[in-house]
């Protein structure tokens, strides 16, 4: 496939009918990477030794997908590049389950350690490899390691550029290595030099103290199951938002091999992976989940031309969540 922009309308999106459904309210999603593509290991495993290192992602991603098939959740799973190619038959079975496809990036690098160039090349690489291999083009993005912070937020004209319509990179808290935390919680249209993007960060729970991050990852594995509910519940029930619930294959492996690392490294890393598996059977048994697309639908935070999200084109809809929706003028956090 020839790199470039993606111009034609995608079509492996839902229509508003479909995120409409009570079963699409919030967004489950997945990014498809394997133990070793972990940024926190980047300092002892090089890209070059990636494949010294035994897969195990089609393993663990199928055990994510079995837990949604049991569940009749359908999710959006963000794909590495490089896992699209050397495992295509996992993003075959993936795309033929109903899910959507995201893309994740090829290499795993964080935004901030990329020029705008060397961006777009990653990006290019891997949407091509797993639209070759789907055979339909993508909407859908989220950046490694949540890695659009307010130094890289050019990312997003580039994601434009390139076709993109939906961006879940954007993470509204304070942490070492990514983070906006005054950024907006609620999904939200980004206008940009050229057109705009949806953004969809990923859930957080706002307290006296700011916000605490509650709907994924580490985060899911280190709080109690019955509080992580509720905190989830409060979200959606008192702020009125779609969550972005986010979790990565290598979460459900307890017996992966172990990387030498920092003792921080390995305590965010290995924290609770035994009891994963059993908290996701529960949260998908508790809460309405769907797609990004449907989420973004069912909140009505689509465009005001029926089913034109599916085809990137229209007009922004006026209101989102019985609110006005949020409209971020561009540098809104360089100042």
């Amino acid at each position: 496939m020839e790199s470039g922009p993606l111009r034609t309308p995608p079509v492996n999106v839902g229509t508003r009918e479909a995120g409409a459904r009570g079963a699409s309210r919030h967004a489950f999603t997945v990014d498809v990477e394997d133990y070793y593509h972990v940024d926190a290991f980047s300092r002892h495993i090089s890209r070059e030794d990636w494949s010294n290192y035994e897969s195990r992602v089609v393993r663990n991603t199928r055990c994510i997908l079995r837990i949604l098939e049991e569940h009749g959740v359908r999710g959006t799973f963000y794909i590495l590049g490089y896992v699209a190619r050397k495992h295509p038959e996992l993003v075959r079975e993936i795309h033929q389950a109903g899910h959507e496809v995201g893309c994740h990036g090829y290499w795993h690098q964080p935004v901030y350690r990329l020029s705008p160039d060397e961006f777009r090349a990653d990006l290019l690489l891997a949407t091509d490899v797993l639209s070759d291999i789907i055979g339909e083009r993508m909407i859908s993005f989220r950046a490694p390691n949540f890695s659009i912070r307010a130094d890289t937020l050019w990312a997003l004209d580039v994601l434009a550029d390139a076709g993109y319509v939906i961006d879940s990179s954007i993470f509204p808290v304070v942490h070492d290595q990514y983070g906006i935390p005054d950024a907006e919680r609620a999904p939200h249209w980004r206008p940009l030099s050229q057109g705009g993007i949806w953004e969809f960060p990923p859930s957080v729970y706002r307290c006296r103290f700011g916000n605490l991050p509650i709907a994924g990852g580490g985060y899911f594995r280190l709080f109690p199951f019955r509080a992580t509910r509720w905190l989830m519940e409060q979200t959606a029930t008192r702020d009125g938002l779609p969550l972005m619930f986010y979790i990565h294959p290598w979460e459900v492996d307890p017996d992966q091999p172990r990387i030498r690392s920092s003792w921080k490294s390995r305590f965010r890393h290995y924290q609770n992976l035994r009891t994963t598996e059993r908290k996701l059977e529960r949260l998908v048994e508790s809460l309405p989940f769907g797609t990004v697309t449907d989420a973004l639908l069912a909140a009505d935070v689509g465009y005001a031309e029926e089913g034109s999200l599916a085809s990137g084109t229209g007009t922004p809809a006026p209101h989102a969540f019985g609110r006005p929706l949020h409209v971020t003028p561009v540098g809104w956090d360089q100042a």
